[in-house]
């Protein structure tokens, strides 16, 4: 089986393949730091839209200065299997900008897929694809939300029994 987990070039050289033998390349991005509902029914509405769809991920350093300094919980060689583990997801690249811009700008998809907390306006390299797709929120799925969980149930250090 080849490797899912490409590099920026190699992401660029298989895209370009994939478009000129007619397939359609969906993109989202985002951290994933923890797996969640709202982030697989995303994955499965992006991969409806294309035939094929790519997964970026910011970097560890990426991730901890967006959301601090305690952050990733997962690394991201663990985001990026636990990501090509799932059914929709054909191809995952670590980015380590702070947006996926250059990115976008260098691999240009056919449609970039977003979560709906994002305004039209505000969507990061959508001036590099043919079409920007919002898809709404899961209510009371996130990230915060399940981290926020953990320590109102387990603050304390637990054993593993």
């Amino acid at each position: 089986m080849k490797n899912r987990a490409l590099t920026r070039k190699e992401l660029q050289a298989e895209i370009k393949k994939l478009q000129k033998s007619g397939k359609k390349v969906v993109f989202t991005n985002g951290c994933f730091d923890l797996l969640h509902l709202g982030h697989t029914s995303l994955f499965k509405k992006a991969k409806s839209l294309g035939d094929v769809l790519v997964v970026a991920i910011n970097s560890d350093k990426s991730l901890s200065c967006l959301k601090g300094p305690k952050r990733p919980l997962v690394g991201e060689k663990d985001r990026a299997q636990l990501l090509l583990a799932l059914k929709p997801v054909d191809y995952v690249v670590v980015f380590g900008e702070q947006t996926p811009h250059e990115l976008l700008k260098a691999v240009k998809p056919d449609v970039l897929v977003k979560g709906g907390d994002y305004k039209l306006q505000d969507i990061v390299g959508r001036e590099f694809v043919k079409k920007v797709y919002r898809y709404p929120f899961v209510k009371g799925k996130s990230t915060t939300n399940l981290i926020n969980t953990i320590v109102e149930r387990y603050g304390k250090k637990t054993s593993s029994k």
